[in-house]
């Protein structure tokens, strides 16, 4: 069936606007004004998007497997203890649809690519609370159970994911309608410095992973004497954090295309590799989260605070309310644009696939 439907073309990254551009990524390119048809067609085809595509939207179904496991399997509806853990699943099957959808309708038009991306980073936050509401049921050490960093733990987290929606979304163009407007066609970071946009992105995800992480950290790392949860489950938490550094790592670097540019645009780029090993490390977080719950489970509902709809179900439909709000104030330019006609923006003209094609 394939082999009759004429797949759509790619280009080398000087015949794309610099926005599409990806660092030491020469080929592979799609067209910057696909058609959402084209886009779909494109999953079929080996481009330098393809993988990154298919590493997250293949894994989605595996959570969301687990998360029906849950509902299934456990009591859900009467047993308050098992909130935490669909909170964390939802946020695990959300975070790499979210990212599969922007990765392959992004090259859609400029415009789209930035909103695309808003609800990519908006899906990321969510991830990093329902980590953190999990962390506070299930994995805090028994030190700090009830303490006052535990009662202010999950309004923190929170306030994180706001910020981080924010602070990620701000890294690609800037204040709405203060730095940019419905004319915008290069990135933020494009017209200021070409590292700035990408560390205010790192910095973005890095504070919420850091805040969340302390009480593990501290479990694992730093509790000596009695009350530090030491388990078997702490191999698995070991596990996940050696992932997620890893992750940050390749996201960080760009390794290794950034050694042999041209070399690894199709197949073993960067951000493939960064889609992996965030998935394995998301993996063997929910075990962990999901061994803890099961072995410590008599223990946390005799001493620990009380599981609520407030602090796992609300705190979690709060941070989506919240994020979409950032969202939609940023993509409001964006969105704006598509009423007040065509534009072109003259600098792109002088690609060979620019002319008749507006990047809105």
């Amino acid at each position: 069936m394939l082999s009759l439907i004429k797949l759509p073309r790619v280009f080398t990254i000087n015949q794309v606007p610099k926005v599409f551009h990806e660092d030491s990524i020469i080929s592979g390119y799609r067209h910057p004004c696909s058609s959402a048809t084209d886009c779909i067609l494109s999953l079929f085809q080996l481009t330098n998007e393809t993988l990154n595509i298919w590493t997250h939207f293949l894994p989605t179904w595996y959570f969301f497997w687990k998360l029906l496991t849950v509902v299934l399997m456990q009591d859900v509806w009467r047993d308050s203890f098992t909130w935490p853990l669909l909170v964390f699943l939802m946020s695990c099957c959300v975070y790499p649809l979210a990212s599969s959808c922007a990765h392959t309708f992004s090259t859609m038009s400029t415009r789209a690519r930035h909103i695309c991306f808003f609800f990519d980073y908006g899906a990321l936050s969510l991830y990093s609370l329902g980590s953190a509401i999990t962390y506070s049921a299930y994995v805090i050490p028994d030190k700090w159970v009830n303490s006052l960093f535990h009662q202010y733990y999950i309004p923190i987290a929170v306030v994180n994911t706001v910020i981080c929606t924010a602070l990620a979304c701000y890294s690609r163009l800037g204040l709405p309608y203060i730095q940019y407007n419905h004319d915008i066609i290069k990135r933020f970071s494009e017209c200021k410095s070409p590292k700035f946009g990408k560390f205010l992105r790192i910095l973005a995800f890095a504070l919420p992973y850091l805040f969340d992480n302390i009480p593990l950290f501290y479990r694992l790392f730093l509790c000596v004497g009695e009350g530090c949860t030491d388990n078997d489950t702490n191999a698995l938490h070991h596990t996940h954090i050696v992932m997620a550094f890893l992750t940050a790592f390749l996201f960080a670097t760009h390794l290794p295309e950034r050694l042999a540019p041209g070399s690894f645009d199709y197949i073993g780029h960067s951000h493939q590799l960064f889609h992996v090993f965030g998935i394995i490390g998301t993996h063997f977080q929910m075990e962990a989260i999901e061994q803890d719950m099961v072995t410590r489970r008599p223990w946390l509902l005799t001493y620990s605070l009380p599981i609520t709809f407030t602090n796992t179900l609300g705190a979690a439909l709060l941070s989506v309310t919240l994020s979409l709000g950032i969202i939609f104030l940023f993509s409001l330019p964006l969105l704006w644009s598509a009423t007040r006609g065509e534009h072109t923006e003259k600098k792109t003209q002088s690609h060979p696939i620019a002319k008749g094609c507006q990047y809105h």
